[in-house]
């Protein structure tokens, strides 16, 4: 079952947008890049904490990696791994989504 999250346009590229997520309570963003979404579970693995402390903040100065802005641990928008900070080598756990006719969808 998919989920319409947004248009692409509605994320300016280069950022992030906080979702509800699942059943269980779970939130989720989605980053673009281009014409790409990627998305991810908002929970660090390093302490389960949401990753925004200002809502829709996911992104590093430079937009070049997802930030958690509890530690300042860095992830890879691509595939979520941790490049820097204190869960180094761990991932983002990751959402399908795609891009469709200009819709972000889930699932």
């Amino acid at each position: 079952m998919s989920r319409l999250l947004c248009r692409l346009e509605d994320i300016p590229d280069g950022e992030g947008r906080g979702f509800e997520g699942d059943a269980d309570g779970d939130g989720i963003f989605v980053v673009r890049h281009g014409d790409r979404a990627y998305g991810y579970v908002n929970s660090c693995p390093h302490a389960a904490s949401p990753l925004d402390w200002v809502e829709n903040q996911f992104m590093s100065l430079d937009k070049s990696h997802i930030l958690c802005a509890t530690h300042g641990a860095e992830f890879r928008i691509e595939d979520g791994f941790c490049v820097l900070g204190p869960c180094s080598g761990q991932s983002l756990v990751p959402v399908p989504v795609s891009v469709r006719d200009g819709d972000v969808v889930l699932g």
